[in-house]
């Protein structure tokens, strides 16, 4: 997982996060209906600290010994290799507990990209914590990365069996990011005008990708003039504005993973046991570029290589956890990213965001940027009211038109965010912040 779109300390960002889940709990928890049924777990118990393996997944268990009722069930990224996954814990554990809540993780039947088996592997594990230790009066899924598809899934796709969700830098727009990783590949083909995509292998894609379209494109601060063609794209493909306003600390982000990102998609994806590469897909996919390159977007769209993805490999009712997400959200969810992420990129957070407008959902989300903490805060503030809204209030607010005036008042906002900085920690800075924040996350950009 990147880091550079956070300035602070590893200190600031683990108080900053422990700051977000506490206010989750203040503002979430107690005004849900489910939260006045007491724990059948006694109250009074010793400690619970326990481990062991659970249908091939190991897993831990962490209860505190005056058990509130609270349960965080944590979903870890990725994690590469053969054979099981490890046991991570969440990076606010010690918190967890120490607000009287408990929290089980698991470390997964097997490793790489299989979300479906991972999302059965927590609910499994969900199950023997009500078994052995008692009903919880609420329970949170908290995923980072993968974790994030992990989250939005779950919640889709098992509504009721968490009350809540927080996803930090994740996959909240689930296959959508093997999209964006082959919508980034056909790029860099299309430019650097190696055919990438016909690579055998990966030993022969290695080889192509160093010899050849390295020195086509050259690497970020030092681009050749398709390289600079190449980059215009990839900064709409993470989230850039439709004025072309680029996402603070994308370019300090994709130094990391510029050449990373470009994927060797097999030649027979029926028989590819990855689901990614099976279900990528870009034929609906739109690019854009900016002005003056050479390129118009027409001329763009119409050159590209389009990829499809296998037979069914996106069938809601075959592989429901990697067909498109549907936005239809029934508990809140919050979620954290920073701009600078060049592997899961902003893009998924705005791509996530519009299909909740489309269902009538985006009053349960709320999303916050890695900024500052005064400007999580806000967010997470904002996070509560909107989860106290209502449908109807949602629904008639939507209907007045909000959509329409914050396109006409993008430019005025626009003017305010790019003005003379305020001094941090005032009124003025805590509300262009939250400007900044607005700005990235706005899905008509």
């Amino acid at each position: 997982m990147l880091t550079t779109g956070w300035k602070y300390s590893g200190v600031s960002r683990r108080r900053a996060l422990v700051a977000l889940l506490a206010l989750s709990l203040a503002l979430v928890v107690p005004r849900a209906p489910w939260s006045s049924a007491p724990p059948l777990a006694e109250s009074n118990r010793a400690a619970i600290s326990r481990s062991g393996v659970l249908g091939g997944a190991s897993y831990r268990i962490e209860a505190p010994a005056k058990w509130e009722g609270g349960l965080v069930v944590f979903a870890h990224g990725i994690q590469r290799g053969p054979g099981p996954g490890a046991v991570a814990a969440p990076p606010i554990a010690s918190h967890i507990l120490d607000g009287g809540h408990a929290w089980i993780a698991s470390g997964y039947r097997a490793r790489e990209y299989q979300p479906h088996l991972f999302i059965e592997d927590l609910v499994a594990l969900r199950e023997l914590f009500l078994k052995e230790i008692g009903q919880p009066r609420w329970t949170i899924i908290y995923g980072q990365s993968m974790g994030g598809h992990i989250v939005v899934a779950s919640l889709e796709l098992h509504p009721g069996l968490y009350q809540g969700g927080l996803a930090e830098c994740g996959l909240v727009d689930g296959i959508s990011i093997a999209d964006y990783l082959m919508a980034y590949t056909a790029a860099a083909e299309l430019f650097s005008g190696v055919p990438l995509l016909d690579a055998p292998d990966k030993e022969a894609f290695a080889r192509v990708l160093n010899e050849r379209v390295v020195p086509a494109l050259g690497m970020p601060g030092d681009y050749t003039a398709r390289g600079r063609q190449f980059d215009s794209v990839v900064k709409y493909l993470m989230g850039a504005d439709r004025a072309g306003n680029d996402l603070p600390m994308r370019l300090q982000g994709l130094r990391r993973r510029y050449l990373l990102n470009m994927m060797h998609r097999p030649r027979d994806l029926e028989n590819e046991p990855n689901p990614g590469l099976r279900a990528a897909s870009t034929a609906h996919i739109r690019y854009r570029i900016d002005p003056g390159l050479g390129f118009t977007e027409d001329e763009l769209n119409a050159r590209v290589r389009r990829l499809h993805p296998a037979k069914d490999s996106r069938s809601p009712s075959a592989n429901p956890v990697y067909a498109e997400r549907t936005g239809r959200l029934r508990a809140p969810l919050i979620t954290l990213h920073e701009t600078g992420d060049a592997w899961v990129p902003l893009s998924l957070e705005q791509s996530y965001r519009r299909r909740t407008i489309a269902a009538g959902t985006d009053h349960l989300l709320s999303a916050a940027g890695h900024a500052r903490p005064e400007s999580l805060w806000i967010r997470w503030r904002d996070a509560g009211a909107g989860v106290r809204r209502s449908r109807r209030v949602g629904r008639a607010r939507r209907a007045a038109g909000r959509r329409g005036r914050a396109r006409s008042r993008s430019v005025t906002r626009r003017a305010q965010v790019d003005a003379q900085p305020a001094p941090r920690g005032s009124a003025r800075a805590a509300a262009l912040e939250r400007l900044r924040c607005n700005r990235l996350y706005n899905p008509i950009h």
